[in-house]
């Protein structure tokens, strides 16, 4: 089971820079979490919840049931 950032990021009207910009987070380091390959073992991580909630006024807890109820990929 796998969270597709990238699908969140164009439904949300979000870029990779917006999302490091208005989060505080280095875009580098956002950009290579983000387009990393993910196993089953690193999904999503705290920081990156983090930069999401924060890029949009959400709670992480907003964020997180946004990405399992409408994001999770299933089929990689």
């Amino acid at each position: 089971m796998r969270i597709d950032i990238k699908k969140y990021l164009d439904a949300k009207n979000l870029t990779i820079y917006q999302v490091a910009k208005i989060s505080g987070y280095g875009y580098t380091t956002l950009h290579k979490s983000f387009n990393k390959e993910q196993s089953k073992a690193t999904s999503i991580n705290i920081r990156d919840l983090d930069s999401l909630a924060r890029a949009q006024n959400l709670a992480m807890w907003e964020v997180l049931k946004e990405l399992e109820q409408g994001y999770l990929d299933n089929e990689k």
